[in-house]
């Protein structure tokens, strides 16, 4: 099983899929892929867009997609671009896609933090990976 993370931040959405299990994984794009989308899209870049989401999830045989929760209120709330990017992969795909509460994986990255040999360095990608972790059985 294929599980692709997005971590939704702003107006770009980061990627990383990993199949196996939390003890034993890989990356499966080698290649990880941002995508971005202008503060005010046309109708023709949110197609665009979604199509690109879709491209990725075929390409790389994705079955199930998990998210970023967005914070609904208080200091950090999820912004305007966040919202539509959730909104578009939410209505456009047809994969499974989940919600992950940023609670939730820092739990779980104090618990399994040393089966994580192939987290990426860098910190956007480092929670898309977090993110496709918390799905890993």
């Amino acid at each position: 099983m294929v599980i692709a993370g997005l971590f939704l931040k702003a107006n770009e959405v980061r990627m990383v899929s990993l199949s196996g299990t939390r003890e034993s994984h890989e990356l499966v794009a080698p290649k990880i892929n941002k995508l971005a989308l202008n503060k005010n899209p046309s109708r023709e870049e949110v197609s665009q867009f979604a199509a690109e989401v879709k491209a990725y999830c075929s390409e790389h045989q994705v079955d199930q997609i998990v998210m970023n929760r967005r914070a609904s209120k208080g200091q950090g709330a999820g912004g305007a671009g966040t919202f539509l990017m959730e909104g578009v992969i939410l209505a456009t795909t047809s994969i499974s896609v989940d919600l992950v509460h940023p609670a939730t994986v820092r739990a779980t990255d104090k618990r399994t933090v040393t089966l994580k040999d192939l987290k990426p360095k860098t910190v956007d990608l480092g929670k898309a990976y977090d993110l496709a972790f918390e799905l890993l059985n």
